[in-house]
């Protein structure tokens, strides 16, 4: 599982994706949130710009990360 470390309060979905390198860029973030291919605590998400915390685990295509603050 790989972890993405807060450097702010929050930090979207979008971008989380693309810092974690499961997406390789917003278009590619934004297709695959619109399509309904991404989890946030297990839940299915279609917002990309979904705030996301310390504790939240996104899943996409297999992979999991964390957000830590």
């Amino acid at each position: 599982m790989e972890t993405i470390k807060l450097r702010e309060e929050y930090i979207k979905l979008g971008q989380a994706l693309k810092a974690s390198g499961l997406a390789e860029s917003g278009v590619d973030a934004k297709h695959a949130i619109e399509e309904g291919l991404v989890k946030v605590n297990g839940q299915t998400e279609y917002q990309r710009g979904k705030k996301l915390r310390g504790g939240d685990v996104v899943e996409y295509n297999g992979e999991t990360v964390r957000i830590e603050e």
